[in-house]
């Protein structure tokens, strides 16, 4: 946005210049113009009363001098002719006729050139003029002046370099203002949107700290600084309730568990001991569920710190440490990635736990004999970890909900687990500024994938 802005007034300020420094430039250009055809203007009209004054042959030698001295001085083309356009002295080097005839035609009617072309650096480089010879309407002649512009050009080239290096030092300070403005408006959006990627990674003590901008950017930081503490605040309440209430029920749940196995010696035979199995395994079931709230709970309040980490390295060792439990279970478990393979930026063993949820499940889930491969590799500038295995897979319509709280089918009731692994482990793919999402494995299985940003 603070490019766009700047080349918007970098646009504007442009245009300004142009608009300002070019028609500055051309009425120099004309005035220019201007003084040349009045000064060699009043040198024809001289030129013009001794044409008429001349009577003798003394005259026409006086007018042939004075001429000649004017063309040899100034580099210049002057003719003199009677009226039926005939010459009676020249100078010079003479004036093509296709750029004196409608001059000279003007000054045969009894009228002094008014214009020139306008004198440019690169043009005209001859100004032709002429003047009649005689008052009123007694023209006996006329006076036809070709004057070089060198000197015109050269004023009006140092005028024009002048005005160019004005404009592009004005636009240069005014390049200046605008990036000062710029930097002034965007600092406390460039702050505040630091603020709210961090607050939205899991950062709750993130701020929005710049004092600077308009008055209502330093409102809009007010009020999103009391609203970040206000959201975290709440969430800070709220996870301290769930790890309090988690702590302090394990405490009277693990003497309920205690005292239930210490009644189970003293029942006899019957529908007694399988109802007090069956008490039993509930209270070790809610004392998981417990273990699973107080996990969650450590994690959503843990700080978002990311750090690089060995993607292949944390693969490889949670698929050792699990294989002797998928060797028990008559599973398979094996990984393809290379020797140095992906890498990522994530939260502390972010890969390895997220790992150990999706392994778990699959030693829960998949029947014997199956078998269950893990892959990292790099995808669309993503570390991707994907735990594949051929069990009998979850409908499409359950996908959505597999890393949700507490998320459990109906034919998987009795299975052991809290229905968090999933929850826990979505939560710190989150929190590593990543996503973890399932999907069918075909022709039958689940696809457990993880997604962190790659280094």
């Amino acid at each position: 946005m603070r490019r766009r802005l700047l080349a918007v007034l970098m646009i504007l300020m442009g245009a300004a210049t142009l608009l300002l420094s070019v028609p500055l430039a051309g009425s120099y250009a004309s005035g220019r113009t201007e003084h040349l055809l009045l000064q060699r203007r009043s040198d024809a009209a001289r030129f013009a009363d001794l044409a008429d004054r001349a009577r003798t042959a003394a005259d026409r030698a006086e007018l042939s001098t004075e001429i000649r001295r004017y063309a040899g001085l100034y580099g210049a083309s002057v003719t003199v002719v009677d009226s039926a356009g005939r010459t009676l002295a020249r100078a010079g080097t003479g004036v093509p006729a296709s750029s004196a005839e409608e001059v000279l035609d003007r000054a045969l009617t009894g009228r002094s050139t008014e214009r020139l072309p306008t004198v440019r650096p690169w043009g005209p480089h001859r100004a032709v003029l002429a003047e009649p010879v005689g008052r009123d309407e007694r023209v006996s002649g006329a006076v036809l002046l070709a004057v070089p512009t060198a000197a015109a050009r050269r004023d009006v080239t140092v005028r024009w370099a002048l005005i160019a290096c004005g404009a592009l030092t004005a636009f240069a300070a005014a390049a200046l203002v605008a990036a000062g403005i710029t930097r002034w408006l965007m600092r406390p959006v460039r702050d505040l949107d630091r603020a709210v990627a961090g607050f939205a990674s899991g950062s709750l003590q993130t701020r929005a700290g710049s004092h600077t901008g308009p008055p209502e950017l330093r409102s809009l930081r007010e009020h999103f600084n009391a609203m970040a503490e206000a959201v975290a605040d709440s969430l800070g309440r709220q996870r301290a309730f769930v790890a309090d209430a988690s702590h302090q029920l394990r405490n009277p749940l693990a003497t309920l568990v205690l005292q239930l196995e210490n009644v189970e010696p003293h029942l006899v035979p019957g529908p007694g001991r399988k109802e007090h199995a069956r008490a039993l395994d509930e209270a070790e079931r809610l004392e998981e569920l417990l273990d699973g709230l107080l996990a969650l709970a450590r994690v959503e309040s843990g700080a978002a710190r990311r750090t690089e980490q060995d993607v292949s390295r944390a693969v490889r060792e949670r698929v050792a440490a699990w294989q002797p439990v998928f060797e028990a279970s008559g599973l398979t478990l094996s990984a393809t990635c290379a020797p140095e393979g992906p890498r990522a930026r994530a939260v502390a063993d972010a890969v390895g736990r997220i790992l150990d949820a999706a392994l778990d499940n699959a030693v829960k889930f998949v029947p014997s004999g199956g078998a269950v491969v893990v892959a990292a590799t790099v995808a669309d500038g993503e570390t991707v970890v994907r735990v594949t295995d051929d069990g009998p897979g979850v409908p499409d319509d359950r996908l959505p909900v597999l890393t949700r709280r507490f998320a459990r089918a109906p034919e998987h009731q009795n299975v052991p687990g809290s229905g968090l692994g999933l929850a826990i482990a979505d939560e710190i793919a989150r929190l590593s500024g990543g996503r973890l999402g399932t999907a069918r494995n075909h022709p039958h299985g689940l696809v457990v994938e993880l997604r962190l940003p790659a280094v």
